[in-house]
């Protein structure tokens, strides 16, 4: 970050997207820059930040990212444009100007090096000039009279037609080139045109979940983000055909005006008209189409990863329930419900399988071993997974209690991500003598008493925080889910002596090293008992002390 610092533009243009002033932006850029953590910031830089949190702080780092990219983009396309001979003053104040990549990139478009396109080769041919006599609209130019000049057999102009197609499509890639054509076109399909969709292969859209999509249409502007992620998945698999209806009538006419003179008739005119119309037709509208397309598609998924991260801290943030000796149930039929029974601090007092569902429906032994759990180790709350057989698991935990008038009582937990981390690596080193269905009622037991330390054990996007969760970005997905956890962890804040090292890893300063590193030294010391004792651990160096003990 530090060799943008200079650049005031960059902080000015931070504090306008995020409407801040340009002081904090400075003091949150440079404690970010001297290896401070977000959460640290926000906890203990208050009066730095004027009382940023967590999330204000991130956006700060992310629009800085995006700005300085933005910036070093510019210089790139300035020194391209420059190394042709082509920039001029005007040219060099637009780009400077731009505030967006997007209009960066319009206005690069005309000195890109391209592939070899129509207009190209028609240029190879030596018609750009002929072309630039049409684009100039000189009055009395006859243009079949001109165009003769540059009949050649030799370079397959043999025909008036070949010289006029040629023209056509020289003039048809200066039309789509211009910044802002473009953007005037990409407006009007944005504000007045429509997403369309229709069926495809509909037979393997065995269930209908894109029926609604097989003849649809709505307007572009007003279109939410959960559409957007079903018609790009639709697409994807190929049961639906997508596209954008664009006003082409009214874009047609906008260009019409603004490219053709109002005294220019006859030849000329018909020439310049057909040039627009392909040039829309083949050259822009695809174009346009395809970055509206990727514009809401990557709006859609930054609403929807907003949404999955506030599923995912309302799960991680649910209250514990300390104290409590709880049993576990992880719901099944044919191979039967798995029991696991935890003490208050969650370590493993029993573990057992009963089969009160069909196919078996022993419930005579599924009682006698569930109220021998009870009595033994004075289980106070039963876990129920909400898994499949849950409803007839719940139905047989509710006879018992109202059966026997017992004192316990029980809950249904969501299981989501219990099967994957049962099945994890770090599940087997845990519980290695456990059957994976055995680990995953520990887990559920868990998630009761303390949601926030088992459910950091698990992948984040196994936790099932959303439905179009595998639609969207996976790197993004995964950069803002690892930040919710994050956040969360030190909004709680650990205890070392009892934490895993999967918790420690999200605490300020830490890494996962460090963390196992932690763990290590408190088996061999038992407990830490002071605080300078971790100045002990390999790479938790002074910078990582500071940052992570407020945390500890």
């Amino acid at each position: 970050m530090s060799d943008v610092m200079v650049q005031p533009e960059v902080t000015k243009l931070v504090a306008e997207q995020t409407k801040m002033n340009e002081k904090t932006i400075k003091q949150v850029i440079a404690l970010l820059d001297e290896g401070n953590t977000v959460p640290f910031i926000a906890r203990y830089r208050k009066e730095m930040t004027g009382g940023l949190d967590e999330v204000q702080i991130k956006a700060v780092e992310d629009q800085w990212n995006y700005v300085t990219n933005l910036m070093q983009r510019k210089e790139e396309v300035i020194r391209l444009i420059e190394e042709q001979g082509k920039l001029t003053d005007e040219l060099k104040r637009d780009i400077e100007s731009a505030s967006q990549l997007q209009r960066v990139e319009d206005l690069y478009r005309p000195y890109k090096q391209k592939r070899r396109t129509r207009a190209t080769v028609a240029k190879e041919k030596g018609l750009e000039p002929l072309a630039l006599m049409v684009w100039e609209q000189k009055q009395r130019m006859d243009f079949e009279k001109e165009g003769e000049a540059f009949l050649s057999e030799e370079k397959e102009l043999v025909t008036l037609e070949d010289v006029e197609a040629g023209v056509n499509d020289i003039l048809a890639e200066w039309i789509s080139e211009d910044p802002g054509y473009r953007e005037r076109v990409r407006k009007q399909t944005r504000d007045k045109g429509t997403i369309e969709s229709s069926g495809k292969k509909t037979e393997e859209d065995e269930k209908g979940i894109f029926e609604m999509y097989y003849e649809y249409q709505e307007p572009v502007r007003s279109i939410v983000s959960h559409r957007i992620l079903a018609l790009n998945r639709g697409e994807k698999e190929e049961v639906l055909k997508v596209s954008i209806h664009p006003p082409e009538e009214a874009i047609l006419q906008y260009l019409e005006r603004n490219v053709i003179h109002r005294n220019t008739v006859g030849k000329m005119r018909e020439l310049l008209a057909a040039a627009i119309q392909d040039s829309y037709k083949r050259l822009i509208q695809p174009s346009v189409e395809r970055e509206i397309r990727n514009a809401l598609s990557e709006q859609a998924e930054e609403q929807a990863i907003e949404v999955f991260s506030s599923n995912l801290r309302s799960l991680l943030l649910q209250p514990p329930l300390k104290g409590k000796v709880v049993l576990g149930i992880d719901p099944a039929f044919r191979t039967g419900c798995k029991l696991a029974v935890v003490d208050e601090t969650g370590k493993v007092l029993d573990i057992g399988v009963i089969y009160p569902t069909a196919p078996r429906n022993d419930t005579a032994g599924a009682e006698k071993k569930v109220l021998q759990f009870l009595k033994q180790y004075g289980v106070e709350l039963m876990a129920i997974g909400n898994g499949t057989a849950s409803r007839e698991t719940e139905q047989f935990i509710a006879d018992l209690i109202q059966k026997h008038d017992l004192d316990a009582a029980y809950m249904i937990v969501n299981e989501a991500g219990a099967s994957v981390y049962s099945a994890s690596k770090l599940a087997r080193e845990e519980f290695p003598d456990f059957q994976v269905e055995e680990r995953s009622a520990v887990s559920i037991a868990r998630r009761v008493q303390d949601p926030l330390a088992e459910l950091v054990k698990i992948d984040p996007k196994s936790i099932g925080v959303g439905q179009y969760q595998h639609d969207v970005s996976q790197k993004k997905l995964n950069d803002s889910l690892g930040f919710v956890v994050e956040t969360a962890v030190n909004q709680v804040g650990v205890n070392v002596n009892t934490a895993s090292g999967s918790l420690l890893q999200y605490v300020s300063g830490l890494s996962k090293t460090v963390a196992n590193n932690i763990v290590k030294k408190r088996e061999e010391l038992g407990k830490f008992t002071k605080r300078s004792e971790l100045k002990d651990i390999p790479r938790l160096g002074a910078k990582t002390f500071e940052q992570s003990i407020g945390f500890l």
